[in-house]
């Protein structure tokens, strides 16, 4: 067979493809009528009552000379790593402002970072195309520096993401401009296995976030600039278990749901998509109107520990507050006082869910703490998180929960008792 017949055989199969992912997609919205938002209001459900004074910015962390581009929390809520491009990670204490650690990276141009479960260490990467961890109670050398505890090398481009396995500070899972996932044993600093690339259900163009089922933990999802995010299984590693489609910009960040059964989405096309992972519709799309043709870019997502609440950050600077249920904005941070003057490029809920820190372009991370929480309080200098009361995130109420049946009832069934 010539090279002329397998090009006109590829483009063949490749237009047999397109007609099918468009059949596929065409027969999904057939099954799927309504829309999770639409189902609450034919139900009577009304917008949570969420306002400024119910998150209020107590501390801003100042200390970096570059671009924050990525921050995590450990789990015991107080404590939050930054990574930016004046080529540091710092440590910061939330309640006090304090830096625990500052440590100096080899290269610069750091993408991503991560807290270890057990906050004994943390994981950064960039352009350098390593994943460096770095052990907290290791000894500084003789130029006060902290020294790499670990490299792992292995992908062929840049390190957008990294995210440690739950419960494990052992293994972490990165994502790279070379259009892989890789699952990595931290202690021997080997690849364990590696998710798309040569494999046909791979990611088409660079992957931007990962991130993992807590519920689940050899689940993660991927975003990627193709359009698309995908579902893993580290069990399974030759292919993707799921593609979901319906972006049509780069997908900049992947986050699960609480209850690990759907995860958001946010893209450059300006929307945050709510996918159901086993059936791999898309149930909701969080898209706010825009007087002007420009749309800002999604940069980073989160859930309330209920889920009723999606906090995104946009790069116009506005980070918006997202009724999950009613797909309604109840707020928007940008707009207050105190608030960032650069994209919000990073942001992300403590353990508890009891605050939430983001982070800017204008290189400060700023730490709003819940009011109803009552731990805006302050006793020789510290601020003390009171365990008796509840966060204003868990709304005292059961997490949305949406099913969606399209062989039954052609609809998505919203079961939401006591919201």
């Amino acid at each position: 067979m010539s090279v002329e017949e397998l090009k006109e055989q590829h483009v063949a199969a490749s237009a047999n493809v397109d007609a099918l992912r468009e059949r596929l997609k065409q027969t999904r919205l057939l099954l799927l009528d309504t829309d999770v938002a639409r189902h609450a209001k034919s139900q009577g459900r009304t917008p949570i009552s969420f306002g400024p004074t119910d998150l209020v910015c107590c501390r801003t962390l100042q200390g970096h000379a570059g671009k924050v581009y990525s921050l995590d929390w450990t789990s015991e809520k107080n404590r939050i790593v930054s990574a930016s491009q004046d080529g540091r990670l710092i440590v910061w204490n939330a309640l006090t402002s304090q830096k625990t650690h500052a440590i100096k990276l080899p290269c610069a141009w750091v993408m991503t970072c991560a807290f270890s479960p057990s906050g004994q260490s943390v994981a950064c990467g960039g352009l350098d195309n390593l994943c460096s961890t770095f052990n907290l109670n290791s000894a500084v050398d003789r130029d006060g520096n902290l020294p790499i505890s670990r490299m792992l090398s292995g992908h062929k481009g840049y390190v957008s993401s990294c995210q440690y396995v739950p419960d494990e500070d052992t293994h972490l899972i990165t994502s790279s401009g070379d259009q892989t996932c890789i699952l990595w044993d931290v202690s021997t600093g080997q690849k364990i296995s590696a998710f798309g690339g040569e494999f046909p259900s791979g990611h088409t163009a660079d992957v931007l976030s990962v991130s993992i089922n807590a519920s689940n933990p050899k689940i993660f999802v991927s975003g990627s600039c193709d359009t698309t995010a995908r579902l893993w299984d580290t069990r399974k590693a030759s292919r993707a278990v799921r593609t979901y489609h319906g972006h049509k910009g780069d997908v900049n960040t992947v986050k699960f749901f609480p209850d690990g059964q759907r995860f958001g989405t946010g893209s450059d096309d300006g929307t945050c998509r709510l996918f159901d992972i086993r059936t791999g519709h898309e149930l909701q799309v969080y898209h706010q109107q825009h007087g002007d043709d420009s749309v800002p870019v999604v940069t980073s997502i989160a859930f309330s520990i209920s889920g009723r609440l999606l906090f995104v950050g946009y790069s116009n600077g506005d980070c918006y507050v997202w009724d999950t249920l009613l797909a309604k904005v109840v707020l928007n941070l940008g707009s207050l006082q105190n608030s960032h003057n650069g994209r919000i490029s990073c942001l992300g809920l403590s353990a508890d869910g009891s605050a939430l820190c983001t982070g800017s372009w204008d290189r400060d991370l700023k730490v709003r703490f819940s009011t109803d929480l009552g731990f805006w309080r302050t006793q020789e200098g510290d601020l003390n998180f009171p365990a008796a009361k509840a966060s204003v995130f868990q709304i005292t109420q059961k997490a949305l929960h949406s099913i969606s049946s399209p062989a039954a009832q052609k609809t998505v069934q919203v079961i939401d008792e006591g919201i």
